[in-house]
């Protein structure tokens, strides 16, 4: 399987084992990953069979002030930025995210805020024949998870898990 690591964070696909699947022909991400992984998946020429998209950074119903407002907070101080990031990852659960632990970049995070789901893209995918699956918390501190659900429900099969946060605990 490849896998595509969230913002600030690598190694973290231990936590999402329930949802993954052991598969030299599965592609997964988490939050930003989840962006990669489609982007990965739409530009490949490989056989992929499943595409998991584990609570997706979603923001395009946001407002640019919204962006800005983000992009300004990490730039005053990045540490800070990124430990109150983490905690609302982490929320409603406890899991110490610390040993996952990687500050991330400006430009990362702006790719992030910025980047647009297209419907287009993912019927074509879909129409190569990978299933495309969405899993979301209905806790998630992070993106707002009905309107991810609302985007993502008539185009992939689309979990929305009740009781968790981003992490899907």
């Amino acid at each position: 399987m490849k896998y595509f690591h969230g913002f600030s964070l690598e190694n973290e696909e231990k936590l999402f084992s329930p949802y993954l699947l052991n598969s030299d022909y599965c592609v997964a991400g988490f939050s930003f990953g989840a962006q990669q992984a489609l982007e990965y998946t739409y530009e490949s020429t490989k056989r992929i069979d499943r595409l998991i998209l584990l609570s997706p950074a979603f923001f395009q119903t946001q407002k640019q002030s919204f962006i800005r407002t983000q992009l300004r907070y990490f730039k005053a101080g990045e540490k800070a930025y990124v430990e109150q990031f983490i905690s609302n990852v982490s929320t409603p659960s406890d899991i110490d995210l610390s040993s996952y632990l990687k500050v991330g970049l400006k430009e990362e995070l702006e790719s992030l805020l910025t980047y647009v789901w297209e419907k287009e893209k993912i019927k074509e995918i879909q129409d190569r024949g990978t299933t495309i699956e969405v899993f979301l918390g209905s806790e998630d501190k992070i993106i707002d998870a009905k309107a991810t659900y609302d985007f993502f429900v008539p185009l992939a099969t689309t979990y929305l898990l009740k009781n968790t946060g981003h992490l899907l605990k």
